[in-house]
């Protein structure tokens, strides 16, 4: 039997309380997380500690990726294109901004790299291309419109095809939110935000840049909205598109051929589904197969699903399910075998599909991990492919995997990584059964110290997405938790990725149901097993866990000493209207928020806030349109409504989640203040010491 709020720990823990003044740079707190994340990137400073988007070269002497630097404790750092020799393993920096370079492609010849860079104007992202022969400055192709997100070479080499987003243009959740680049010169900072008409500024278009002539023109025609794109043979383009510009507007996407010289199109697949999304669509090199991903999604640029082959000729199609993996990533290799990775279970899996016998093969699984939201990698010589390997123990690493064995080619450990490593306890794989008798499965990382721990649940956002063995979790917020002694859950409940598609559409109209249950499974699991203190048990999360952080502590007043919540929704009627991504709510929750009650009603947070005494920190970004700072308002004025102790922060320069430094401190302190006070970890340095 779990305790009661009323009889948890307090005591010396309020020595080391995060106040709640505006200001906390002054504090212990404030300053121990400071020193914490100073010791973590200090060591780095002035070179490249992170890597993305690994491209190997044509003839696999090169890998080129996109280097993080992190040169002091202020914004989220820069990105530089770095180049590593496959057999020297030397790594170089062959671009220097300023602002930040990224997304390195090879020409097909690989005597040119081009790359995308906003050194022009911050935030604004144009082609820029290297002469992979010769030591000198990038040269800046013509700019277009906007900002250029993606970017792919013509099979000859002769032309490069762009995506821009318009100034206007929302960015997905994943990126943050917020838009491309608002910002107009000249207009006085008074001036309103203004919506409605036609805004071209919202549009993202096709161009296409011609590297003999050094023009760029527009390739796609008013009234198409191109998500992402890729080239189909030499004339066309194989794109994601949509007829308005809205986030809304991606969930019914749908999978065209464009022909570039007259900018029509040919509708070659639709999911037929507001549930399944289309995405991630790749060609073969004659552009006679292409292929895309269909999945349950969440969030615009994060999909994990089943292989979609379309003959572009007839529109004959077929899915492939390849060995129970969430395909995440796709990649032909020649016309034949089409290279993918994915997600099983908590493994990492990486494969080929013959996409004449639609066989699979496996190349290679592993409970480490690579890609930052979900698995990628770049295909090379024979079976080989290159990703950036990482795990909770082992920093990021260019290797390549051949005959499913990782070599390493360059790793980015430092001192900085190693005392992280020193303070971050381990990772095991946990499971549990649910009452239903499904099984559920996450990951559980706990300090040095024995137990039992005081113990936080760290629910993931989405909710289609899926917690694997990464370095620092993704976010930081693990690790630091583990320092203090804490123990961190990290449940995969129904809806996660990794479980085929069945499992993920289980939260489609059930959200904050069943997957609610099999969070609270794990918190028993956990008790039941001796490593969770029940008068310490905790929530937290960002987004969708944002939602289940508010959602949890008021459907079970008494188990939870603490929630903070990130980014939440908290009211789904004022969440459909408000939200840039109002249409998908109404289709996972299969309600209509017109209608008085039902699931708007019953599934929000704030209808049900005077039910809870769990006392709650909630925070948002000023700049979130994907869950709009009004929801963090709402849920802290029903708790204060309610006589429940709560603390709102909202962070005027952050949309979706905190992600600058140093912010990220401030949101630190504040989180790491919230739980010490109400559940203290107990370190075995004894009560209320912090680890400095």
């Amino acid at each position: 039997m779990l305790a009661r709020r009323d009889d948890r720990p307090r005591g010396a823990a309020t020595r080391i309380l995060a106040t709640m003044d505006r200001d906390l740079r002054g504090s212990p707190l404030y300053q121990d997380i400071e020193a914490y994340f100073r010791r973590l990137r200090e060591p780095a400073f002035g070179r490249i500690s992170g890597a993305a988007d690994p491209a190997p070269s044509p003839d696999g002497r090169w890998i080129a990726f996109t280097g993080t630097r992190i040169d002091r404790l202020e914004g989220s750092g820069t990105t530089r294109i770095g180049l590593v020799g496959m057999e020297s393993g030397d790594v170089r920096e062959i671009t220097g901004g300023p602002n930040s370079d990224r997304s390195p492609r090879w020409s097909p010849d690989g005597r040119h790299l081009a790359f995308l860079s906003d050194r022009r104007t911050e935030g604004e992202f144009q082609l820029h291309l290297l002469d992979a022969e010769t030591v000198g400055e990038a040269h800046p192709a013509p700019p277009v419109d906007g900002s250029v997100e993606h970017h792919a070479w013509s099979p000859d080499g002769d032309r490069i095809l762009l995506v821009a987003a318009g100034r206007g243009a929302d960015r997905a959740g994943a990126e943050g939110s917020g838009t491309t680049n608002a910002d107009v010169d000249g207009v006085p900072s008074w001036t309103p935000t203004i919506e409605g008409g036609d805004d071209t500024g919202d549009w993202r278009r096709l161009h296409v840049f011609d590297l003999a002539d050094a023009e760029t023109r527009v390739a796609s025609r008013e009234g198409l909205n191109v998500w992402e794109a890729v080239w189909c043979g030499g004339d066309h383009a194989l794109a994601v598109v949509s007829d308005t510009p809205d986030e809304n507007a991606w969930y019914g996407a749908r999978l065209a051929l464009i022909d570039l010289a007259i900018g029509s199109e040919q509708t070659l697949y639709r999911t037929g589904r507001r549930d399944r999304q289309i995405g991630l669509p790749v060609s073969s090199p004659s552009g006679h197969r292409v292929a895309a991903l269909q999945a349950v999604c969440s969030d615009r640029a994060i999909i994990a699903g089943d292989i979609v082959l379309i003959d572009p000729s007839s529109g004959d199609t077929s899915t492939v399910e390849p060995g129970g993996v969430d395909v995440t990533h796709l990649a032909w290799r020649d016309e034949d075998r089409l290279f993918f990775m994915g997600i099983r279970g908590l493994d990492t899996v990486a494969g080929e599909v013959d996409a004449e016998t639609r066989a699979s093969t496996e190349l290679w699984s592993s409970d480490e991990t690579c890609g930052d939201w979900y698995p990628t990698g770049a295909p090379t010589a024979g079976d080989a492919f290159v990703i950036v390997l990482e795990s909770y123990e082992r920093p990021q690493e260019l290797a390549v995997i051949r005959e499913g064995k990782p070599e390493t080619i360059a790793s980015f450990a430092h001192d900085g990584t190693a005392s992280l490593t020193e303070r971050a306890g381990r990772l095991e794989r946990v499971s549990w059964e649910v009452p239903d008798g499904l099984e559920i499965h996450g990951l559980l990382a706990v300090p040095a110290a024995p137990g039992p721990y005081a113990l936080v649940v760290n629910v993931h956002g989405g909710p289609v997405s899926a917690y694997r063995s990464q370095w620092l979790m993704r976010s930081g917020t693990v690790p630091l938790l583990v320092s203090r002694g804490y123990a961190v859950l990290m449940p995969n409940p129904r809806g996660s990725t990794g479980r085929g598609q069945q499992f993920a559409e289980m939260v489609v109209g059930d959200m904050g149901g069943a997957d609610a249950q099999d969070i609270l499974a794990g918190i028993d699991a956990m008790v039941d097993r001796g490593i969770a203190d029940p008068a310490r048990i905790g929530v937290t999360g960002g987004s969708y866990g944002g939602f289940m952080s508010a959602w949890l502590v008021t459907q079970v007043p008494d188990r939870f000493a603490a929630s903070v919540t990130v980014s939440p929704v908290t009211d789904w009627y004022s969440q459909h209207w408000t939200s840039n991504i109002g249409a998908w709510d109404a289709d996972f929750l299969r309600a209509d928020p017109a209608c008085p009650g039902g699931a708007y009603f019953e599934r929000s947070p704030v209808m049900s806030a005077g039910q809870t005494r769990t006392p709650t920190l909630v925070t948002a970004g000023l700049n979130d349109r994907c869950t709009p700072p009004g929801q963090a308002i709402e849920f802290y004025q029903a708790l204060r409504a309610a006589g429940v102790e709560a603390a709102l922060a909202l962070y005027p320069e952050e949309g979706h989640g905190v992600r600058r430094m140093p912010a990220m401190f401030d949101y630190f302190a504040r989180m790491v203040g919230w739980f010490d006070r109400f559940m203290p970890a107990r370190s075995s340095k004894g009560d209320g010491e912090t680890d400095r």
